[in-house]
């Protein structure tokens, strides 16, 4: 492949090599209006994303790492990737689907995580550029793989439009009794990534209700109703402005770390998730989901140990999550909506980052 710079000052050849049998390489789509996604087929990774500021300057709004070799060895595996079998946390690592029970690794704390040891963030994906603006990625995962019954077959798409959105749709079918939740876990630093924090950005959540956890960030059961708490961003707040406060749940999660129920007329239909705005650059991101919920998540645990992309340090809340996605533990919790995927039944999920600017 030719050896290209990005916008975002990424070197393509960076991203060439033979891993678990198959070629790694970054794939470049732009529109008409200059922004820029990149995205690795190792983990179905967004590395980069320019859009433009209130200035019309591009700035790159994800962390991300230079090299697939910085990606393999990286202590955040989850920058920019597609999560999978299942999305955050699943309570010991257990399950029982169909009278079965299913042992899944355990690699947080008591709990399994984003799909275990080597979940989907942590596999070469299939991809085809189907035009300029498109690109397909295909991953099949084999009966038994990380704990999880059925071989699953998984196709995520990336679309770039001229409009400044990042269209994210999902497709998934099992042989097989299985669970499943998908997200992307891009990290988003609205003020250009390598900003040292996420504080001052105004977030706003569709959601009257979210699902408070215990220490080990698995939830109680029953959703709360976030008004007169801190978890309330039903209007524009800013998201430094009370991660501090002695709020049990913030205690726990070092920061914002939960899912919010989102507040939907139709499940299915893809309608309004979140706002986030950074004040320095004026960049807006509109979220947009079929989900049922959205995990905000402050980058609590992030420590500016190593260096990203071009120099830049990732220090603790420089970037945000909203992993838009079904509910944690899911498959433990019979009255969260229903997360089981069976032969005949095709998987479907949508989701939409809208970017524009404001004065």
């Amino acid at each position: 492949m030719k050896n290209t710079k990005t916008l975002s000052g990424l070197t393509t050849e960076n991203f060439e090599k033979q891993w678990d049998g198959k070629g790694t390489r970054l794939y470049v789509l732009a529109n008409e209006k200059g922004a820029e996604l990149t995205v690795l087929n190792y983990g179905a990774k967004i590395v980069s994303l320019v859009v433009p500021d209130r200035d019309g300057k591009g700035v790159d709004v994800v962390t991300g790492h230079d090299s697939i070799e910085e990606y393999l060895r990286s202590e955040e595996p989850y920058f920019g990737a597609i999560c999978g079998r299942f999305a955050n946390r699943i309570a010991g690592g257990t399950f029982e689907l169909d009278g079965a029970f299913y042992h899944l690794a355990i690699n947080n704390g008591p709990n399994s995580l984003h799909g275990g040891i080597k979940g989907f963030n942590a596999v070469v994906w299939d991809a085809r550029l189907i035009d300029a603006q498109t690109l397909e990625l295909t991953y099949t995962s084999p009966d038994g793989e990380e704990g999880y019954p059925g071989n699953l077959q998984t196709t995520v798409i990336y679309h770039l439009s001229n409009d400044n959105e990042v269209f994210l749709s999902y497709r998934a079918v099992t042989d097989k009794p299985t669970v499943l939740n998908l997200t992307n876990h891009a990290y988003f630093n609205l003020s250009g990534a390598g900003n040292a924090c996420i504080g001052d950005h105004l977030l706003t959540i569709n959601a009257d209700n979210y699902l408070p956890t215990g220490p080990t960030a698995i939830p109680y059961g029953p959703a709360e109703k976030v008004e007169g708490t801190p978890m309330d961003f039903r209007t524009p707040y800013e998201i430094g402005a009370r991660i501090h406060e002695p709020f049990e749940q913030l205690v726990f999660g070092k920061g914002y770390d939960h899912t919010y129920i989102l507040n939907k007329k139709e499940d299915g239909n893809l309608s309004f998730c979140a706002r986030c705005v950074s004040p320095q650059t004026g960049i807006s991101l509109d979220v947009f989901t079929t989900e049922p919920g959205v995990q905000l998540y402050t980058g609590n645990w992030m420590t500016g140990n190593f260096i990203g992309k071009n120099g830049q340090r990732y220090p603790q809340r420089s970037a945000l999550c909203l992993e838009t996605q079904h509910f944690p533990d899911s498959p433990n919790q019979p009255d969260y909506p229903g997360v089981v995927l069976r032969p005949g039944e095709v998987f479907r999920s949508r989701t939409l980052f809208r970017f524009s600017t404001e004065e």
